[in-house]
């Protein structure tokens, strides 16, 4: 159902999960999204930027143990996340459709899966999920950061939407939903973070 409109492109809401998202006709495409990931200034030596990933990382290398494999979805031109992890002892491989295009990743199971800063450019966020939760192993770990979207009245002013690449924009209720559908444990052990544990499958129904 209609959320809100900023004459550039409309939002929905979902009334079920509450996922806020933009109609598949007003996404940019896949030239125009790389160009702008092209963009992006992901340095491994600013400790900002690490900082900001830690928010992430810490609470994985905490669940997770020593020599545990794991894969990093949507890893951007400069795996630094991957990095990280791999030197803290989980050997962390990459999967990005513009930069790590390697299928074979999906043909293998894996202890844990990062998704930094991602998930909210999905075109299509339940394929993709189901995709992630199929290759995550038993008691597996799957960590998304991504920020949750205002109200209807603050959601306009909202400087995270305006990146043209967002398109998808999860509620601590839709992160919710997800846990239910794909029959994980969801965890909230940082500011946009959830920690998914397991998970299978949706639901028929669901």
């Amino acid at each position: 159902m209609p959320f809100v409109d900023d004459k550039h492109r409309p939002y929905w809401r979902c009334p079920r999960c509450a996922l806020v998202f933009v109609p598949a006709a007003f996404h940019v495409s896949a030239a125009a999204e790389r160009a702008c990931y092209d963009q992006h200034q992901n340095d491994p030596d600013d400790p900002r930027y690490v900082q900001f990933l830690l928010r992430l990382a810490d609470p994985l290398l905490g669940r997770v143990p020593a020599g545990a494999e794991g894969l990093d979805f949507g890893s951007g031109p400069a795996p630094v996340l991957a990095a990280l992890l791999t030197s803290r002892g989980r050997p962390t491989s990459c999967y990005d459709p513009h930069y790590a295009p390697d299928a074979s990743v999906w043909t293998r199971t894996w202890d844990f899966i990062t998704a930094c800063e991602v998930v909210e450019h999905l075109a299509n966020p339940r394929a993709e999920f189901d995709r992630l939760f199929r290759v995550l192993r038993p008691g597996g770990w799957l960590g998304v950061m991504t920020k949750a979207p205002p109200d209807a009245d603050a959601f306009l002013a909202w400087r995270y939407r305006r990146e043209a690449t967002h398109v998808a924009f999860y509620s601590r209720r839709t992160l919710l939903v997800i846990a239910e559908m794909w029959g994980a444990g969801a965890e909230f052990p940082a500011e946009d973070v959830v920690m998914f544990r397991g998970g299978r499958s949706p639901r028929a129904g669901v």
